[in-house]
C-alpha cells in the first residue's frame, strides 16, 4: 500500500509541475485533464502526508520513551504514543478506502426515470412521492433538478417521470436508488381502509458526454407531435413535443416538457445518449463477468431494494437490512443515512475482495 501511495504522491507533484508549464496552461484540453486528475488524487495525497507525519511523530515518541525520563514525562510520552498509534491506524483505514477503485461515472450528472409499476393509480401516486423526495434531496445537496418528460395521471401522480439532476457527485449518491421501491399504505382511493402494496421503479443513468457516445443523424428518426396531459388529451396545438428513435438499438425517447421544439429535442438527446451509454456499459459488464453482481450499487431495476411502510412509519433497505423509523423525514429528502450506509457496505465488500485477490 505504501508503494502505491508514494506513486500517487509522485504523480501529484508531476502534475503540479505540468500545471505550472506555460505550454500546458495554453492548452485548454491538457489543462482541464491535468487539473481534473490532480483534484481526484488530492485527498489521497493530503491523507498520505498526514500519515507520514504521524508515523514520524510516533517513531520520535518511541525513541524518547527509551531515554531516561522522570515518571511524569514517561506517562506523557506513553499517552502520546497511544494517541498517535490510534491516529495512525485510523489514517491507514482511510487510505485503504481512498485507494479503492472509483466508479468513473461518480462525478457525472444523472438522468432519473421513475415509473409507476404494480398497483395502478397508487403506484403512480407513489412515483410522484419519489420524485418529490429526490427533488428535495437534490436541493439539500445544492444540485439542480430539471424535468425532461412527465406523464401525469388524473389523480396527481405520474405513470412516468424523467428528470435530470445536475451537480458535483450526483451519480455517486443517486446510483444507489436504482431498483424497485415498494410502498405499503392505505391509498387515498381506498374507502375500506385496507393497506395496499404497490411499487414504482427507479432507473438512474449517468449522463453521457458526446465523446463517450457518438450519435449519427442518419441513425435517429425524429417525430414531432402535440404535447398531451393527463389521460392523453392535447394541451396545446403546436407540434413542440419530440420523439427520437435510435434505429440501430430501437431505443425511443420523447420529451414534451418545454414549449420549444428545439429545447425538447436537446433534452431528449441527453436521455437518448444516457440510455445508449447505459446499454453499452451493461453489455461490457456482462462480457467481463456475467455471473458477478454486487449486492450494493448495481441493483437490477426489477429487484426490490426498499420498502416504505406508512402504518409503522418505517423505511427498510433490503440490500443491507437497514431500517429507519423516520418515514416522514425520508420522504422530505433526508436519505443521507441510508445512502451513507450503502456506501460503507460497498466499500467493505471491495476491501474484502481486494484482500482475497
Amino acid at each position: 500500500m505504501l508503494e502505491r501511495l508514494q506513486a500517487v504522491e509522485d504523480r501529484y507533484e508531476q502534475l503540479n509541475e505540468w500545471l505550472s508549464d506555460p505550454d500546458v496552461v495554453s492548452d485548454t484540453a491538457k489543462l482541464r485533464d491535468y487539473s481534473k486528475e490532480q483534484a481526484e488524487i488530492s485527498d489521497i495525497v493530503q491523507k498520505y502526508r498526514e500519515y507520514k507525519e504521524t508515523t514520524t511523530q510516533l517513531d520520535d515518541a518511541k525513541v524518547m520513551l527509551q531515554d531516561n525520563q522522570d515518571d511524569d514525562m514517561e506517562d506523557m510520552v506513553k499517552m502520546e504514543i497511544e494517541e498517535l498509534t490510534e491516529k495512525k491506524q485510523e489514517l491507514e483505514e482511510t487510505l485503504r478506502i481512498l485507494l479503492l477503485p472509483k466508479d468513473p461515472n461518480d462525478d457525472k450528472n444523472v438522468i432519473v426515470e421513475i415509473r409507476g409499476a404494480a398497483g395502478g393509480d397508487e403506484a403512480s401516486l407513489f412515483a410522484a412521492d419519489l420524485f418529490k423526495m429526490y427533488s428535495r434531496f437534490a436541493e439539500k445537496n445544492n444540485w439542480k433538478a430539471e424535468v425532461i418528460e412527465s406523464t401525469p395521471t388524473e389523480l396527481g401522480g405520474f405513470s412516468k417521470m424523467i428528470f435530470m439532476i445536475s451537480g458535483e457527485g450526483a451519480y455517486s449518491k443517486m446510483k444507489y436508488e436504482n431498483g424497485a421501491h415498494r410502498v405499503q399504505r392505505v391509498p387515498s382511493t381506498e374507502s375500506g381502509g385496507r393497506i395496499h402494496t404497490s411499487t414504482s421503479t427507479v432507473a438512474v443513468l449517468p449522463e453521457a458526454e458526446e465523446v463517450e457516445v457518438e450519435l449519427h443523424d442518419k441513425d435517429i428518426r425524429v417525430d414531432t407531435f402535440a404535447a398531451s396531459g393527463p389521460g392523453g388529451q392535447s394541451v396545446n396545438t403546436t407540434m413542440s413535443a419530440v420523439r427520437l428513435t435510435h434505429e440501430p438499438t430501437g431505443i425511443v425517447v420523447s420529451c414534451q416538457d418545454e414549449k420549444s421544439q428545439l429545447k425538447n429535442k436537446d433534452k431528449a438527446m441527453k436521455v437518448l445518449r444516457a440510455r445508449i451509454y447505459d446499454m453499452y456499459q451493461k453489455e461490457a459488464e456482462a462480457e467481463y463477468d456475467e455471473n458477478r453482481k454486487s449486492a450494493v450499487g448495481t441493483g437490477d431495476r426489477s429487484e426490490r431494494i426498499r420498502t416504505y411502510n406508512f402504518p409503522q412509519s418505517r423505511v427498510t433497505d433490503h440490500r443491507i437490512g437497514l431500517t429507519v423509523q423516520k418515514l416522514d423525514q425520508v420522504l422530505q429528502g433526508e436519505i443521507d443515512q441510508i445512502i451513507e450506509a450503502l456506501i460503507v457496505e460497498e466499500q467493505a465488500e471491495m476491501m474484502e475482495e481486494a484482500g482475497e485477490a
